[in-house]
């Protein structure tokens, strides 16, 4: 959730990160930090991802993007052909 924690993880030798409610700022930043250091990890993005954004957030250059988005505001369509 923050620099501090993203440190720890690398330091952790962490495979995967998730960069969770980043900033596009911050998640650029993190992207740089961790090529800086010969890409120790992979990192993911997540947290407030939604449609209006993903192109920005795929821009920073982080492995994976999570968008809970696409399954939490679903509303189920009755298919059930009664008559």
């Amino acid at each position: 959730e923050n620099f501090d924690e993203l440190h720890q993880a690398i330091a952790a030798n962490a495979d995967v990160v998730m960069l969770d409610n980043f900033t596009i700022e911050d998640t650029q930043k993190a992207v740089e930090l961790v090529a800086s250091l010969g890409k120790p990890c992979q990192l993911e993005a997540s947290g407030d991802i939604s449609l209006t954004h993903l192109r920005q957030v795929a821009e920073t250059g982080v492995d994976f993007i999570s968008m809970g988005a696409l399954t939490k505001h679903i509303k189920a369509i009755d298919l059930s052909m009664r008559f």
